[in-house]
């Protein structure tokens, strides 16, 4: 059965907050919209500073979003450049996403939409650390 989520709508949210972003040092405006496990449609934008390193990406903008209104778990991601294409996420924020998503969220990517599994395998995440700790 293919997969009938409206990944256009997504993308259309991703595009109008990317023109929010906040790119005077890079230009290269990101924008992100995401969906929750209940519903609710997040999105986010870069927003960069001076002090190049600690620029917050749009998928930060995302997360931070998702616990400032109620938690969750993210179930579809897309993220966009300036001009509208299909961007990957940065590995940052790759590690953002897994935390937030887990191996079934699906990010629509430049080839199609890809688990977080397939996008980032391998993943190091909190049953690591419980591991650990439990040990």
């Amino acid at each position: 059965m293919p997969d009938s989520f409206d990944w256009e709508a997504l993308r259309a949210e991703a595009v109008a907050v990317s023109r929010r972003a906040y790119a005077p040092y890079s230009h290269y405006p990101v924008g992100a919209a995401a969906t929750v496990d209940d519903g609710r449609v997040l999105v986010g934008c870069n927003v960069e500073n001076a002090a190049y390193g600690v620029v917050l990406c749009a998928e930060c903008g995302v997360v931070s979003s998702l616990h400032a209104t109620g938690g969750g778990r993210l179930t579809h991601v897309v993220c966009v450049n300036g001009e509208g294409a299909v961007i990957m996420p940065c590995g940052r924020c790759r590690q953002l996403l897994w935390e937030n998503g887990g191996a079934a969220l699906e990010v629509l990517t430049p080839h199609g939409v890809r688990t977080m599994a397939e996008v980032l395998p391998d993943a190091f995440g909190p049953a690591d650390l419980e591991a650990v700790r439990d040990a």
